[in-house]
């Protein structure tokens, strides 16, 4: 049966946060826990959520919120994200500390700096508006420690690129308008910028964006490359590419399979397999643009793969793989133009052996056909 119905938006870690921390404070002010409690989002609106659990004692108040990340595949759906908000010294505002599975920050070029919690700016802010506004209305100062919690959060972080962010010890509270909207990948391409931003602060002069860990692994073989250098940019090539356009470094490789700088040299910037698939058609003619005999090209026009094809071609004696690069260099180059980033396109098997190459050259110039 088709199942039509609309993807279910969810709530961000960081407002789940904020709900726990508002009805902590109003319990430590008031003796009772709002719930559902409602807090007002980034962008406007309310949301109310209801409290999973409670604790309360003489100078501390402790209130626990599930995560619904709604039809979003987030690691952290259905996690507790749980809020202890105690008294700080007059004059202290909102204390921010990271209690169990909640990351500390320990490299520069982050939102938060070197030995701050990894709690987002924007997370912080609507803390800090939520703590006000029940100080507000109990005619108290304000000044509390809110300490935030993610149960199993240290495990759950292994799976996230957090240790390679110099993120340690558990997960970030994250979340820009307080709403997961379903397969955005927002999550993803925020990490990618991060790590870019991590990158440049350590002063790297060259990075590396794969598409998955055997490319990965292959380039920071070729390079040398330590591991704040290496970029999981997964299908998001686009978003990596117009970051770099405005936060660009020297050097830049790209690292993939064939199929995916297949589909890169064919102008997509998504190479996810639902945004289409290899154009086989093309794929024959950029061939014999480059010189494959016809009987080649018409071979590779009726392959079942595109790791088939490039296989044809080097069974002939035609290096494919390399013509795929040079495609895949000038499409991503368009979308660097400007930067002076010197760029190189690395095609790897699934054995992590290099098949194709476009080496390092630097990209000038204004975009032919700027993607935005």
């Amino acid at each position: 049966m088709n199942d039509a119905r609309p993807l279910r938006r969810g709530w961000t870690t960081g407002a789940c946060a904020t709900a726990a921390a508002k009805a902590a404070y109003a319990a430590l002010l008031a003796g009772a826990f709002p719930d559902p409690v409602t807090i007002t989002l980034p962008g406007g609106g309310e949301a109310a959520f209801a409290l999973a659990e409670t604790a309360h004692g003489a100078d501390f108040a402790t209130a626990g919120v599930v995560k619904d990340a709604g039809d979003d595949p987030d690691i952290t759906h259905g996690a507790l994200i749980r809020v202890r908000v105690s008294p700080a010294p007059a004059g202290a505002g909102v204390v921010f500390r990271a209690g169990p599975g909640v990351g500390t920050v320990t490299r520069p070029g982050l939102p938060i700096p070197p030995g701050e919690p990894a709690i987002n700016p924007v997370p912080r802010q609507m803390i800090r508006a939520a703590i006000g506004e029940i100080a507000t209305s109990h005619g108290a100062a304000g000044d509390v420690v809110v300490e935030i919690a993610i149960e199993n959060g240290e495990k759950l972080a292994e799976k996230t690129l957090n240790p390679r962010l110099g993120i340690q010890g558990g997960l970030s509270v994250l979340g820009t308008t307080g709403i997961v909207i379903p397969y955005s990948c927002a999550a993803w391409i925020a990490s990618i910028q991060r790590g870019i931003d991590v990158a440049r602060a350590a002063g790297l002069t060259h990075i590396a964006g794969a598409t998955g860990r055997t490319s990965e692994a292959a380039v920071r073989r070729l390079h040398g490359l330590p591991e704040t250098a290496l970029i999981d940019m997964g299908d998001f090539v686009g978003g990596m590419l117009k970051y770099l356009r405005q936060h660009p470094v020297p050097r830049l490789s790209i690292a993939g399979g064939i199929a995916k700088l297949t589909k890169l040299g064919q102008g997509r910037l998504d190479l996810h397999a639902k945004r289409g698939l290899v154009d086989f058609a093309a794929l024959a003619t950029l061939a014999e643009r480059a010189g494959a005999p016809a009987p080649l090209a018409d071979a590779i026009a009726r392959a079942e793969t595109a790791l088939h094809a490039e296989t044809l071609a080097r069974d002939a004696g035609f290096a494919l793989a390399d013509a795929i690069a040079g495609a895949a260099w000038t499409v991503a180059a368009d979308v660097l133009a400007g930067s002076g980033i010197a760029l190189e396109i690395l095609v790897f098997d699934r054995g992590g052996d290099l098949r194709g190459r476009a080496p390092f050259a630097p990209v000038h110039g204004a975009p032919r056909n700027r993607r935005t």
